[in-house]
């Protein structure tokens, strides 16, 4: 099933309901109105609706987990020295085959919209990597270059609000194909969805690598990371709060999540080392600092000191 990201939720067996309107369907008279009309899901009771309040939580904090990046590579940039561009091909590739999964499996309008952001972003990122990568190699500014930049981000903001709507008019054709051929998009759809779990899982290792290369985290911003671990550990408490009011298998249930569990967890663990990189080095650099630091403190008295005796 399709992911949202480092992965995310699958939306069509999150809280074990069934979407209305829909045909041959009773209407949803005892759900909370404002989830019927964004989600498009029947919530019927307080397990429910807390799994999916938590679950627009962890998609709110995957949204929002690239931006500081994005401004702290525009503040410095020094982009290209901080980040590993194997962490950004890794998570461009997840939410690429992501987004395969939402659109092969027929996903609401929410996820598709959200998929596509999270491609939006990677963009920004990967053409930041890019234009600071040759502009810093560059002996001479290159105002070409720049107007490059703008033209290309210019371009992917306007196409932002069209595209998903054209995307989701196409994927509504796939509900008119025969059982066969609709299962066999399904499958496709889940492999997807376990093909973005190992490409996130793979997009910590080279940044790990890069930043203990380095022995510094200098240009990269913390907030990515921790984001992307409350997104990751509110998505698996959605999915655990949502069990005592499963009216199917909750065996069946947690075997279709699995895969998104396990790659949210093992992000979540490697996302800790990315933060312990993040504390050990910032003691260090400090440690560094603070010799420098006394010394002007003290040369001046010295000074004082030494004018005194002359005296």
């Amino acid at each position: 099933m399709a992911t949202a990201r480092f992965p995310g939720k699958s939306a069509d067996v999150a809280v074990g309901n069934v979407s209305y309107p829909v045909p041959g369907r009773p209407p949803c008279v005892n759900g909370t109105q404002w989830i019927l009309y964004l989600l498009e899901e029947c919530v019927e009771n307080v397990w429910e609706y807390w799994s999916v309040v938590i679950g627009l939580i962890s998609m709110f904090c995957f949204l929002l987990s690239t931006l500081p990046q994005v401004y702290e590579a525009y503040r410095n940039g020094k982009v290209e020295e901080a980040m590993s561009f194997g962490f950004l091909f890794f998570l461009f590739s997840g939410d690429l085959t992501s987004f395969a999964g939402c659109y092969l499996t027929s996903q609401l309008p929410i996820q598709i919209v959200t998929v596509v952001f999270y491609i939006f972003t990677d963009m920004i990122l990967i053409s930041q990597f890019l234009y600071y990568k040759i502009k810093n190699s560059s002996t001479r500014k290159s105002p070409l270059l720049k107007w490059l930049c703008f033209l290309w981000c210019g371009s992917a903001t306007l196409l932002l609000p069209v595209l998903p709507k054209l995307i989701t008019d196409n994927s509504s054709n796939l509900d008119t194909q025969s059982p066969t051929t609709s299962n066999t998009v399904e499958i496709t759809g889940y492999v997807c969805g376990y093909l973005a779990s190992i490409f996130y899982l793979s997009s910590r290792f080279p940044q790990l690598y890069k930043n203990f290369q380095r022995q510094s985290t200098e240009g990269t911003s913390y907030l990515l990371f921790a984001l992307a671990m409350m997104g990751n550990g509110t998505y698996g408490l959605s999915v655990i709060v949502v069990l005592p009011a499963l009216r199917g298998s909750k065996h069946t249930f947690i075997m279709k999540h699995l895969a998104w569990l396990i790659g949210s967890l093992g992000v979540l663990v490697l996302d800790f080392f990315v933060t312990a990189q993040f504390i050990m080095y910032r003691k260090r650099n400090s440690h560094q600092c603070s010799p420098l630091v006394k010394v002007s403190e003290v040369e001046p008295l010295l000074c004082e000191e030494e004018e005194l005796s002359m005296l």
